[in-house]
């Protein structure tokens, strides 16, 4: 039986875990801003520092799964307060880090506290939620991860020039601390099980494998030109260096539009709400291919990209809720081994296309790629019957309703 959470504690759930969405992603990608300043400071290549973050990708590629399996019947409570204190941990430990093995060492412990957080966070914040609404959760939990790159990376980056990068990652692991503090004074204890997001609405094996490849594909394809999109607008769109961060921020800016939309429409479409952001970022690959040269359009282009790879992303972890042809943590690890297998395999293409070809290929097999994906998915769609969503439920509704709504809808 799902547990009694009030609308209001159930939203500070939702703020909490958003938060440490927010925080993860963050250090994901931080050794990326502050590369210059870690490589001299530990004696180190710049590229040795890129590997950690390719690396940190590897291991919630290869850590998911079978965490989410050996962690399955920990009440949520203490799993994700558990993670967030390894998080701080490892953050910790990053700040204090004398030398880059220590450093690495702390990486691994990040990396397998999210492989843990990505696998049991959405079932847990839309738990408390009515089924009509938790397209809406699943949107403004995923604001967190969004605003990532547009917020914390450059804030972090900033820190890290002005006090050096070891307190930019002591900072986060405060916000660890609070975290994980918040997430055990708000999170009731209860079986895993008992969640009310436990398990998919309309499981399907079938098509939630579909959904897995559809992700890699796409993810793969909006990364094959993300990852390497500073050499592609100084080479193609001849943009100068003083250009690149207000460019990066407009990308980013677009991606929270897109998920902030996608709150507004994935419970009533859900298939739509995936499609349609993937078509266009597909459009606005190709458009970037063949008009890369054109400035005012480039701008406009990359904003497109942005709002499609964000909103696609809500899209997906909404869908997974849906199908997940058991339990929804598992479920959820496979759709965050497919993000990571998409950025890993990504990266890799885009690597050897730019050495080999340019940058200008990178937006067109990019575009290849989500296509390929977009396609599968209208396939996919054609094929299955979508079951109508319940609509025109508040967030605040109320626990029995939510409890009600949540079995009559199983």
């Amino acid at each position: 039986m799902t547990p009694e959470v009030s609308p209001r504690r159930a939203r500070a759930v939702l703020v909490a875990l958003s938060l440490g969405a927010f925080a993860f992603i963050t250090t994901e990608l931080l050794p990326v801003g502050l590369l210059t300043h870690i490589a001299p400071d530990l004696d180190r290549s710049r590229s040795q520092v890129g590997l950690l973050v390719s690396g940190y990708a590897i291991v919630v590629v290869l850590a998911s799964v079978p965490l989410a399996r050996l962690t399955q019947r920990i009440p949520r409570r203490h799993l994700l307060g558990v993670t967030m204190l390894l998080f701080a941990a490892g953050n910790a430990t990053a700040a204090l880090a004398p030398t880059y093995d220590v450093l690495a060492g702390s990486r691994l412990v990040t990396a397998l506290a999210q492989a843990l957080f990505w696998s049991v966070a959405t079932a847990t914040v839309t738990g408390p939620f009515p089924v009509a609404v938790r397209g809406r959760v699943v949107a403004l939990f995923a604001a967190g991860a969004t605003l990532a790159p547009v917020l914390g990376v450059p804030l972090g980056t900033w820190l890290g020039q002005q006090a050096g990068w070891r307190v930019a990652f002591a900072v986060l692991a405060g916000v660890g601390l609070v975290t994980a503090a918040a997430v055990v004074v708000l999170l009731p204890s209860y079986p895993p099980a008992a969640g009310g997001a436990a398990r998919g609405t309309a499981p399907d094996g079938r098509r939630f494998l579909r959904l897995l490849i559809a992700t890699a594909l796409g993810i793969g394809g909006f990364m094959t030109l993300q990852t390497y999109v500073t050499p592609f607008l100084l080479d193609v769109s001849r943009f100068g260096d003083a250009m690149l961060a207000p460019l990066l921020f407009v990308s980013g800016a677009a991606g929270v539009v897109g998920t902030l939309a996608a709150a507004r429409t994935l419970d009533r479409w859900p298939i739509v709400s995936m499609l349609t952001p993937l078509s266009i970022g597909t459009a606005s690959l190709f458009g970037l291919y063949a008009l890369g040269g054109l400035r005012p359009g480039v701008v406009v282009l990359l904003a497109g990209i942005g709002l499609g790879y964000a909103a696609f992303g809500s899209g997906v972890q909404n869908r997974m809720l849906h199908l997940a042809p058991g339990s929804t943590d598992i479920a959820s690890a496979g759709v965050s081994t497919a993000f990571n297998a998409g950025i890993c395999g990504g990266s890799l293409l885009g690597g050897a296309l730019l050495s080999t070809s340019g940058a200008r290929p990178l937006a067109f097999v990019g575009g290849l790629l989500t296509l390929t994906a977009l396609a599968l998915l209208a396939v996919d769609a054609r094929r299955g019957h979508a079951s109508p969503a319940p609509t025109g439920v508040d967030l605040g509704t109320s626990p029995a309703t939510v409890g009600h709504t949540a079995r009559r809808s199983d």
